[in-house]
């Protein structure tokens, strides 16, 4: 599965990882995570990540 970067703040989502204390599980496509979910470092949404 392919990692996204926070285009803000440079955090990795790992699907391998997941988020699991923003109730992301491990194994979590990031196409999967809910729409509603923000990055855990600097708090923006989905749209500001890219493929890395």
């Amino acid at each position: 599965m392919q990692k996204y970067e926070c285009d803000v703040c440079g955090y990795i989502y790992d699907p391998a990882l997941g988020d699991p204390d923003n109730g992301v599980a491990p194994g979590t496509a990031f196409a999967d995570i809910p729409e509603d979910w923000v990055c855990p470092e600097c708090g923006v949404d989905k749209n500001s990540f890219s493929e890395v």
